[in-house]
């Protein structure tokens, strides 16, 4: 099931299209990049999908002097990097320790480092090529919705502080300072984190990377691969690209293409609704514009995009429209109990996305044939995974010894139950929908 967005109203339309792929579409100020293709092609390296992943593989292939072509089926950010909340997060969702005990002495140190430093690499791309998005990097806040939850959250502040990375463990009171809401018990604010206009990052890094010299052919599906001797030969239904090193950045949007490949990951969903900009006398709710995520075991996140609209998600599809419906309501009622000073509210945009979803919330990184890799189930991490791994990309076609990565090379494992269990996730998800509206 594809991404959609519902009847949005009351926003600056992105190339003309009634039906922008979210909120992000419409107010990025990086402008969207169409290429169409022109007939037959060679490169250096062909890279399936213009997400996060593709387009950093293509921009560090470039400066690498490697000629990269992007092939997107739809239009740049399309899939799940356009329709992301926009929290530019370190690490992943396991604290250290567990990371540590998942991948051993060697790589869990250096994915832990590695990842720490993924808002760093982010927001260094995001000033060196001078990136319209928005950018913040007053931190995120991973808020506690239970005594529980603020328990889990010492434990990750003692961790992270062991280290010597910069997190701080709010009190209650510093919550209601940090959000302008009571509703949490407590919270840790990762200060090395921020928040983006994730459309906006996007077009910025394919702009860099058309720059530095990679082409870039949007509208163009990749229907087959196959090997002509040490060539790949990509054929799309456009036109052939021959090429030595193939990458697939396709994530949680991967299809068919290579056999397999999507059954490694659970397809889950997560919605989010934008409202209309906040007036003046609200300035209490995030002041700072830090992301926020709690501990639940359904998330729910909220930010404040620059425009002064919230905006807030959860795990699931939209269901209705942005005006009326399940959604809608789920929405209203959570703003409500957590901030009713806000009174009545209306939204403008409401969308869903993929998230791919690994058993142990860890990445992957495959070779699935001499010269073809993929990185995939970024389990919600999107922007500094796809990121990171854009780079671990180019490192691995330029010749880098595959033990240097920061994290295994994965022997490809598809899950039998993976389509089942999405089913299952999306009726749980929708029936929490119906629960948290009551």
């Amino acid at each position: 099931m594809k991404g959609s967005v519902l009847k949005p109203t009351g926003i600056n339309r992105s190339m003309g299209r009634e039906n922008p792929v979210s909120l992000w579409e419409s107010s990025a100020e990086e402008p969207d990049i169409r290429n169409p293709m022109t007939g037959d092609s060679q490169t250096d390296v062909a890279v399936v999908g213009g997400g996060f992943t593709g387009l950093s593989t293509a921009l560090h292939c470039a400066e690498r002097g490697l000629a990269a072509h992007v092939l997107e089926a739809r239009q740049i950010g399309f899939g799940g990097s356009g329709r992301n909340v926009g929290l530019v997060n370190a690490g992943v969702w396991h604290p250290p320790a567990a990371v540590r005990k998942k991948l051993g002495d060697t790589y869990g140190p250096r994915f832990i480092k590695r990842f720490g430093e993924g808002p760093a690499m982010v927001f260094s791309l995001i000033e060196k090529h001078q990136i319209r998005c928005e950018v913040t990097r007053t931190g995120t806040i991973h808020a506690a919705h239970s005594p529980a939850g603020l328990r889990d959250l010492q434990a990750r502040y003692d961790e992270w502080r062991a280290l010597g990375d910069p997190v701080e463990l709010l009190s209650r009171d510093e919550m209601v300072e940090r959000t302008g809401t009571g509703a949490f018990f407590g919270g840790l604010l990762d200060h090395r984190a921020g928040t983006i206009n994730p459309m906006g990052y996007c077009r910025g890094l394919a702009r860099s990377a058309q720059v530095a010299g990679a082409t870039i052919s949007t509208g163009i599906r990749v229907v087959n691969l196959s090997r002509e001797g040490e060539t790949w030969v990509v054929k799309t239904d456009g036109g052939t690209v021959r090429a030595k090193h193939v990458v697939l950045g396709t994530n949680a949007y991967t299809d068919e293409l290579w056999p397999g490949l999507k059954r490694v990951y659970t397809m889950i969903h997560y919605f989010q609704l934008a409202t209309k900009p906040l007036q003046a006398d609200m300035s209490h709710i995030l002041p700072g514009r830090q992301g926020v995520w709690d501990t639940g075991q359904v998330m729910f996140s909220l930010r404040r995009d620059a425009c002064n609209r919230l905006v807030i998600g959860s795990m699931g599809t939209v269901v209705g429209t942005v005006g009326r419906g399940l959604s809608n309501r789920w929405a209203k009622k959570r703003l409500a109990r957590i901030y009713p000073e806000l009174g009545p509210v209306e939204f403008e945009e409401a969308w869903h996305g993929r998230i791919a979803m690994t058993p142990d919330h860890l990445p992957r990184i495959y070779q699935l044939a001499p010269n073809l890799f993929t990185a995939i189930g970024y389990n919600g991490r999107g922007i500094t995974t796809g990121t990171i791994f854009g780079e671990c990309m180019a490192d691995l076609v330029s010749g880098m010894d595959p033990s240097e990565l920061p994290l295994p090379i994965t022997e490809l494992r598809p899950m039998a139950m993976a389509p089942i269990l999405s089913r299952i996730y999306q009726t749980a998800f929708a029936a929490n929908q119906v629960l948290k509206s009551l």
